[in-house]
């Protein structure tokens, strides 16, 4: 992990786009001094480093009959590196808006991993996508960011990508019937709304009727640390 040299550090803000999340809406640019200037090196979301372990624990088993997996909103680009390289056997395509894949391009050139590729522009709201058709998709903290319009957008677009018995795995937080699981995620979910009031936490009953409509059943719900869950979602 790059750090600030000497006693200087900084948490720059990240460009709001899709793939701004929990993880990343705390992530900044390491720096290094060059010349008597700071330089970017590449972005890091701490958040991203303590979940990695527990979603690659649960996406080892998940993934392992997969061969294609397309991350959307890869963000800074740490769990595709990360997850892919532990699961070798998986070509792994990230995807972002453009303002994100100069970070994304520098974890991925820095991993040197065949199976890890550089990202394709990918928004949600757009058609046709650049990618036509992956075994499985994945996609973390990025639901509560975007507005409920690009949620179905992605959804939809997900359900045309998969084939049968294609897998959606989407790390975050949800609420249940209309209550929040954490007291923290209730002051998230307020934090969200104040900095863009389309974006909030989502609601599980509401996903199912957009997977319903896209062709995909919730396989599984899996409790994760952190007040988060691992929803599984098969497309029929």
């Amino acid at each position: 992990m790059l750090t600030l040299i000497g006693a200087i550090s900084a948490i720059l803000s990240v460009p709001t786009g899709f793939s701004r999340s929990r993880s990343q809406a705390r992530a900044g640019w390491n720096l290094q001094t060059a010349g008597g200037f700071f330089a970017r090196v590449k972005p890091f979301s701490e958040a991203c480093e303590r979940n990695q372990e527990p979603i690659l624990e649960q996406l080892r088993d998940l993934f392992a009959p997969c061969r294609s997996v397309l991350e959307i909103g890869s963000g800074t680009g740490q769990h595709a590196v990360f997850v892919g390289g532990q699961l070798p056997h998986l070509i792994w395509q990230t995807s972002d808006l453009l303002e994100n894949h100069a970070g994304i391009r520098t974890w991925v050139a820095e991993a040197n991993l065949e199976n890890v590729k550089p990202p394709v522009l990918l928004d949600v709201t757009d058609e046709p996508w650049p990618v036509t058709y992956a075994d499985a998709v994945f996609s973390a903290n990025t639901i509560h960011i975007v507005s409920m319009s690009a949620v179905r957008s992605m959804i939809a677009g997900i359900g045309r990508v998969l084939g049968s018995g294609g897998m959606f795995c989407s790390y975050g937080p949800y609420i249940y019937d209309g209550k929040h699981t954490s007291d923290s995620n209730v002051r998230f979910d307020g934090w969200l709304k104040q900095r863009d009031a389309r974006s909030g936490v989502r609601d599980i009953s509401d996903l199912r009727r957009l997977a319903d409509a896209a062709g995909m059943d919730l396989e599984d719900d899996r409790e994760m640390p952190a007040n988060n869950r691992l929803l599984v979602w098969r497309k029929r």
